[in-house]
């Protein structure tokens, strides 16, 4: 019995590490394509609203839209590449760049959302929906 165990020990220990190299080619293969430290976001409320507090470093804040539609806030950013002359000299170019993140915030009022870009930090107000009261009716059993 110990024997077995052991083994399967060794082979576990074997699918782990294979794991753990293919998981690190992965991360390193679609980083490019989404890195999990875009867009990180803090969310508070208070008595009035929700505050997402979306981390957008190093973005313009004209190059940063919010837009609301069916429920979903949207905060899009982009970078503008440089023409092909500004290229000139450059082996890899990183900085140019383009994110996108969608929040489920529900159905409120587009009017009433406000948002505030200042150091690298966007923060979105997004207020809370009033509660509506229920009227309880009581129904007739015939």
């Amino acid at each position: 019995m110990k024997n077995s165990l052991t083994r399967w020990d060794k082979f576990e220990k074997g699918l782990d590490n294979f794991g753990n190299n293919f998981s690190a080619m992965m991360d390193n293969f679609m980083r490019p394509m989404y890195d999990g430290d875009i867009m990180r976001t803090d969310v508070k409320e208070n008595d009035k609203e929700y505050i997402l507090d979306i981390e957008v470093p190093g973005y313009d804040k004209n190059n940063i839209s919010v837009n609301y539609e069916d429920g979903y806030i949207t905060v899009s950013a982009r970078k503008e590449e440089k023409s092909d002359e500004e290229k000139n000299g450059y082996i890899r170019q990183e900085r140019s760049s383009s994110c996108s993140r969608s929040y489920y915030v529900g159905e409120v009022e587009e009017e009433s959302i406000k948002a505030k870009y200042e150091n690298g930090v966007l923060a979105l107000y997004i207020p809370k929906q009033q509660d509506k009261t229920q009227k309880t009716h009581s129904i007739t059993i015939e």
